[in-house]
Formats: C-alpha cells, sequence, structure tokens
C-alpha cells in the first residue's frame, strides 16, 4: 500500500465533511465572493451621484474600507489579495470626487505615473464594453471632458435582437444595458455634431429607455454585477433620468447588496455554479439539491439575452443569464443526482439548448451563438470541453433515456457536435499542448492567462466524457491531444509539487488541485509520482489553513479578478477524490 494513502484519505474525508457543511444546512451550496475594491468604487460613485441623504452613511463606509485596502504603492487592485491596476485606481478616485472627498494623493500619483485616464481606452482595444463606462464615471466625476468619452450606438438598441449578431456592437452581448445607458448620457451630456445622428439619437431615446427598463431584472440587478448597475444608474441619474424607474430598482440593489464591513462584490453569488461544482466533486447529492437545480432551469425566453429555455444561469437570483458553462455544469451534476420524474425532460430540454448554441467553429460560447467578435462572446476551449462532457452525461446515463422518437435524431445530433467541438478543441490547442480557459486567468503570468487551469479543466471534461463512451474523446487526434497536454502539465509541475497557472509560477491549491483532478488514475499515464508529490503538496496546504485563502483566479466580465471561498476547497475535495480513487496505481517506492 502506498504510505500516503491513509492520510489521504483522511484529509479527503475532512474536507468532505466542511464542503457539506459549506451548505449551511440548504439545498445548495451559496459560496461567497471576494470583497471587490473596483465594485465598491462604483457603487459609491452611483450613489454619490444620485444625491440621496439616505445613502451618506454607505457612502462614507465604502471610502473608508477603500482607506484601508489600498495598497502599499498608493493604487488598488480588484480585490484585496490582487496587484493595483489603472482602472480600478481611476473609479476610486472618480468616487471620491463624486462623493465630494479629496482623493488620496497616493493614489492620484499612482494613476498618474500609469498614465492617467488617457490610457484606459488603450487597454481594451477594440472592446468598449468598459472602457467607456470608466471614462464616463471618470466624465460624470468631472476628471475628464466628455470629449474624452467614445460615443456609443445606443440607437441599434431599438433594432430587433436577431440583428444584433450582425451589427459588430462595439460591446459584447452582455453588456447592452451599458451600451443604452452611456449612450443616453454622452448624446444628452455631448451630442453629436452630424446633425442627422442627433435627431436620431433623440427620436428613439424613450424606445431604448423602454427596453432597457424591460432588460432590468425583478431584483434591479443587472445580471447581478455591482459595477454594470451601478455605471447603468450614474449615467442615467447623469443624463437627466434621476427619477426613472431603472435607477430607482438599480439604487436600491446596490443598498441591499452593501456588506457589513462597508464594501460590495463584483456580483450577487454564483450559487448554481458552486452547487453544480460540488455536486461533481463529492460524486453525488440528494434530491434536495435535484429537486432546487431543476427548478433552476429556464423555463421560458430570457428577456435579456433572447436565449431559448433550458439552460441555467449561474446564480439563483434574477438577473443571473443562461450561459454554457453553467448549463453543462447543471447537466453533469444531474447524472450525479437521483433520478426523477422531471429529470429526464430537464436533461432534454438543456441538451437541446447546448446543441442551439454551439458556433459554426465547433466551439461552444458563454452566452449567445453567433456574435464571437469580441473576447467574451467567442468560443471557448474549457466551455467547448464542458459542453461535450455534459452532452456525454446525458446521452448514457439511464435517468435521462431521451425520448424515444426523438432519441435517434438526437444521438446523432450529439455526435456531430461533440465530434465538431473535438476539431475546434483540436485547432485551438497551444504548441505547448495547453489550452487556455475563458473565464478563468491568474494575476501571476505576464500575460494574466492560465494555461494550467484551462489545460486541466479541459482534460478533466473530456475524461468525463471518455468514461461515458463519447466516441469522440476515443479518436486519434483527440488522443494525441490529450497527450500532448498531459506532458505540458508534466512539464509544468513546480519543482515542489504542485502547480502554479504556468511553468515556474508559485503554486496555488486551485490549480494543483485541478490537475491532480485531470491526472490522478489515468490509464497509461507513467507520471504517477509527481502526482503522489502533487496530493501530498495539496495536504500540506490543507494541515495549513491555506483553503482559508483563496487565489484570485476568476475573471469575471471585463476582465475584473475576483476569488470565490469554496473554489479552493471544492477543487480540493474533488482532486482527492480522484486521488485515493486512484491510489493503488500508484507506484509502491513513490
Amino acid at each position: 500500500m502506498n504510505p500516503n494513502r491513509a492520510r489521504w484519505r483522511a484529509v479527503h474525508a475532512q474536507l468532505r465533511g466542511r464542503l457539506l457543511a459549506a451548505r449551511e444546512g440548504q439545498a445548495f451550496w451559496l459560496g461567497r465572493l471576494a470583497d471587490s475594491a473596483l465594485a465598491t468604487a462604483t457603487a459609491v460613485a452611483a450613489l454619490a451621484a444620485a444625491r440621496r441623504a439616505d445613502d451618506a452613511d454607505a457612502i462614507a463606509r465604502g471610502l473608508a474600507w477603500l482607506a484601508r485596502t489600498q495598497n502599499a504603492d498608493g493604487g488598488w487592485g480588484d480585490t484585496p489579495q490582487s496587484p493595483s491596476n489603472l482602472p480600478t485606481s481611476l473609479l476610486v478616485l472618480a468616487a471620491h470626487k463624486l462623493a465630494r472627498k479629496m482623493p488620496p494623493p497616493a493614489g492620484v500619483a499612482y494613476v498618474d505615473v500609469r498614465g492617467g485616464e488617457g490610457a484606459i481606452s488603450g487597454l481594451y482595444g477594440a472592446d468598449r464594453t468598459f472602457s467607456v463606462p470608466i471614462l464616463t464615471c471618470c466624465a460624470i466625476a468631472g476628471l475628464v471632458d466628455w470629449s474624452a468619452v467614445e460615443p456609443l450606438p445606443m440607437e441599434l438598441a431599438a433594432l430587433p435582437r436577431r440583428l444584433f449578431p450582425l451589427l459588430g456592437l462595439p460591446v459584447v452581448s452582455y453588456a447592452l444595458p451599458a451600451l443604452i445607458a452611456m449612450g443616453l448620457v454622452r448624446h444628452a451630456r455631448l451630442p453629436s455634431a452630424n446633425p442627422l445622428v442627433r435627431l436620431v439619437r433623440s427620436a428613439v431615446t424613450p424606445t431604448v429607455l423602454h427596453r432597457l427598463e424591460t432588460l432590468q431584472p425583478a431584483g434591479g440587478g443587472f445580471l447581478e454585477a455591482v459595477p454594470l448597475t451601478a455605471f447603468v444608474a450614474m449615467s442615467l441619474v447623469a443624463a437627466g433620468q434621476r427619477e426613472h424607474p431603472v435607477v430607482r430598482d438599480g439604487l436600491e440593489f446596490l443598498r441591499r447588496n452593501v456588506r457589513a464591513e462597508g464594501c460590495w462584490p463584483i456580483d450577487s453569488n454564483l450559487s448554481i455554479w458552486n452547487t453544480t461544482l460540488a455536486i461533481a466533486a463529492l460524486a453525488g447529492g440528494d434530491e434536495p439539491a435535484r429537486d432546487w437545480l431543476l427548478d433552476r432551469q429556464l423555463q421560458r425566453r430570457h428577456l435579456y439575452t433572447g436565449a431559448a429555455p433550458g439552460g441555467w444561469g449561474w446564480s439563483h437570483l434574477a438577473g443571473s443569464v443562461p450561459d454554457v458553462d453553467d448549463t453543462a455544469g447543471a447537466l453533469v451534476a444531474l447524472s450525479y443526482l437521483p433520478p426523477g420524474p422531471r429529470t429526464a425532460e430537464a436533461a432534454q430540454r438543456g441538451l437541446v439548448w447546448l446543441l442551439d448554441v454551439q458556433n459554426r467553429d465547433g466551439g461552444w460560447p458563454t452566452f449567445c451563438r453567433g456574435w464571437g467578435k469580441l473576447e467574451f462572446d467567442r468560443s471557448g476551449c474549457d466551455l467547448t470541453a464542458h459542453a461535450i462532457a455534459a452532452l456525454a452525461s446525458c446521452q448514457v446515463a439511464q435517468a435521462f433515456s431521451l425520448w424515444p422518437a426523438e432519441g435517434k435524431r438526437l444521438s446523432r445530433r450529439i455526435q456531430r457536435a461533440c465530434a465538431a467541438g473535438g476539431d475546434f478543441l483540436c485547432r485551438h490547442q497551444r504548441a505547448d499542448g495547453s489550452w487556455l480557459p475563458l473565464w478563468f486567468g491568474s494575476q501571476k503570468t505576464a500575460d494574466q492567462t492560465n494555461p494550467v487551469f484551462g489545460t486541466a479543466r479541459v482534460l478533466r471534461h473530456l475524461r468525463v466524457a471518455e468514461e461515458q463512451g463519447e466516441a469522440m474523446a476515443r479518436q486519434p487526434a483527440i488522443r494525441a491531444a490529450v497527450a500532448r497536454a498531459i506532458a505540458y502539465l508534466h512539464n509544468a509541475a513546480h519543482a515542489e509539487g504542485g502547480w502554479g497557472a504556468a511553468a515556474g509560477v508559485e503554486p496555488t491549491v486551485e490549480e494543483t488541485a485541478a490537475v491532480v483532478e485531470a491526472l490522478a488514475g489515468r490509464p497509461g499515464l507513467e507520471q504517477e509520482g509527481s502526482i503522489a508529490r502533487a496530493v501530498d503538496w495539496l495536504c500540506d496546504r490543507v494541515e495549513a489553513g491555506q483553503l482559508d485563502c483563496p487565489s484570485p483566479i476568476g475573471l469575471y466580465f471585463a476582465r475584473l479578478w475576483y476569488h470565490e471561498r469554496l473554489y479552493p476547497l471544492t477543487l480540493a475535495v474533488a482532486a482527492l477524490r480522484q486521488a485515493t480513487a486512484a491510489a493503488p496505481t500508484v507506484r509502491e517506492d513513490e
């Protein structure tokens, strides 16, 4: 017996108990997103712009929290664990100006050294999703002239949604509220020099305001996102729409989401995502979790993105939007849960939803088929592999027996979709054997990518597909790609036993756990010794309490960094479950 096996089992049992306890007596896992300086700055700015006396205390506490979390270099990062960056630091200064407080001199110096407001547009290239809101906030605060804010074609929001993929909008698919609100305030403060454009924008203002109102969910928060909601609210206030219902409900969302410490997270929660990750990590769950998950499936066309029924979003709250990663995660999770009378029908709807959003390039995007021009609308390797795993799980699980009339047709369609997805993965594997994830990164790599995490997640999903008998996973091209990816991960291993975001980068629990889950027990793998060392490294970190210090590996909308309290715990449970199950294959001398 491997001498470490008893320790691995003991740590796994301990962490499994902790993950179950983190449910806190509910049917789901709520989790906790990182405190965010950027979210706090935008929330303070929006509340200050609205000038309501009742918000004075929240504004003061927000500014006090920002003062406590300022970095030594004078700037602010997205989270308290993040290095300073120009966008967040600039928004903090704007929040101070709108609150009529003196900006911290060290913060001003930090922004000036890094190019100030003029450097913002260059950070985001052709994507105006975040650069225009930042500069709009600065213009509202009086830090820049309105001429520095690029006008957004908000009149396009009046057109039918089916035309949006064809229009080449300068914002991503999920940012339609920003397009409308930023366009409105720029039109109100500095109208176009073209009289025809001015006339059209004035004429469509009531129409796009109505569309904005229909996009706002019942809870008031667009996408449950504090920054997006704050940007929309402050822009409408500055456009002379202070009493508009969108402003009222958006500000109430901000008030409701402030934390006791005086700060805000970037989003309300990731309850569905956390729950599906936990169920997969535990390889099982109960009927309350199953029923809760089934109740979260979208039953009607989504007003925000126009998504068809059948998908899942990241949160159980109203502002969540159905997306590929969460739909795939829900379907994989359901394959671990007790079957029920609703499961097969829900699985079929989810399966069809995934098939319908696959892009022509064979990959899967996040929200909408066919946008693909800007970074977070394109197909993603980790999303594609996750979709393939979900389709494979749906196809073969007994609980998901498809309706006889459609079973053969859907089975053929699944096979074609998985084959196209496999081709996409082969084409987008990098020369070193790695894959990049779309919604995860690292603050510790030069280009802020996380090839180790992306590669581990793709391998994990392809492993699920192979275990479920998906034919694509056995194709020679995929097998060769998997072999290259495994070699990449072994070459990227840290000398002390763990993995960081790339070779030579300091290891973290999250990346190490993701790799262990992907590689432990793989048939024919000859480097089991490195896996054993990694599991020991992981156990050492667990015993040192490092699971309570999550790393900011998550990339939120517009490349905002976040961490989630449950990520290291959930990933470690999944890794140790796989390692303990595979322990007999580890050599006796390791």
